[in-house]
């Protein structure tokens, strides 16, 4: 799933289209941003992304599979993720 080039591969369509509404468009943005800020930024803006889209943002990074990412890194992603909600209401 992970790919060195610039599209986001093993997102769906409606996946992609809240990542670009965020101006994540490439893979390198993705990777620079995280998948718990990029989730977080997708949510900011007003979408209900579910989980499964917090953990498809580190399959794409990672080249886990999602199912994977769920099972070994839920901890440390939701951790991640709250941290993210943190500093943005503290701002």
């Amino acid at each position: 799933m992970a790919n060195s080039g610039e599209h986001i591969v093993g997102l769906g369509p409606k996946s992609r289209d809240m990542l670009r509404a965020v101006g994540i468009s490439s893979l390198t943005q993705l990777r620079e941003i995280g998948s718990a800020a990029a989730y977080n930024r997708v949510k900011q803006a007003g979408h209900k992304p579910s989980l499964n889209f917090l953990w498809g943002l580190e399959s794409a990074i990672s080249g886990e599979h999602w199912r994977d990412v769920a099972k070994n890194h839920r901890v440390s992603l939701l951790l991640a993720l709250e941290d993210q909600e943190k500093m943005h209401n503290a701002l």
